[in-house]
């Protein structure tokens, strides 16, 4: 029952900073995962986040495979409330009144603000996950190849994708 009261507020507790999802987030959670509860290691961390971003559905689904990966399903369960419920219920008033606001001057700087602020969260995580997984001269290539793929080309990420785990079958990444 402890854990599971660890779980719900330690997500519970993220998700008031997790402006641009869960994918902001993910140095917090990477944090609270691997070095403080250590309920997992590095790698587990970053596969656990790669079959959330492989898998259809919203980013938060890391957090449902890391209640899972500490105590099942009612991990997941209560993983998956603790960083869903706040935000929601923020929002859900939020929005309720958002509209009244549109004249107000601190509604444009408040959305100014939160923008550059997601796209920081969401880069941060992305050199936290590159690190964890310990790529290798071969995939610090891909990665370079496919950010510089998704910038300059309209090609699917579907593709890269493809590229990545058939480099990973073949044993070279």
């Amino acid at each position: 029952m402890i854990l599971l009261a660890e779980l719900f507020i330690s997500f519970f507790l993220v998700a008031f900073v997790s402006f641009g999802g869960a994918s902001a987030v993910i140095p917090e959670l990477f944090r609270i995962a691997v070095i403080e509860h250590a309920w997992m290691d590095a790698r587990t961390f970053t596969e656990l986040f790669a079959i959330a971003q492989a898998a259809p559905g919203p980013n938060v689904l890391i957090v449902t495979l890391i209640g899972q990966h500490v105590d099942g399903w009612q991990g997941a369960f209560w993983a998956t409330l603790g960083m869903c419920l706040p935000m929601s219920l923020l929002v859900g008033l939020l929005f309720k009144h958002w509209d009244k606001l549109q004249h107000w001057r601190g509604r444009a700087a408040i959305q100014l603000g939160v923008a550059p602020m997601a796209v920081g969260l969401v880069l941060a995580s992305g050199a936290l996950i590159a690190r964890s997984a310990e790529p290798g001269l071969l995939g610090l290539l891909l990665l370079v190849l496919t950010i510089a793929v998704n910038l300059k080309t309209k090609l699917h990420p579907l593709w890269l994708i493809l590229l990545g785990g058939v480099l990973g079958l073949t044993g070279l990444l």
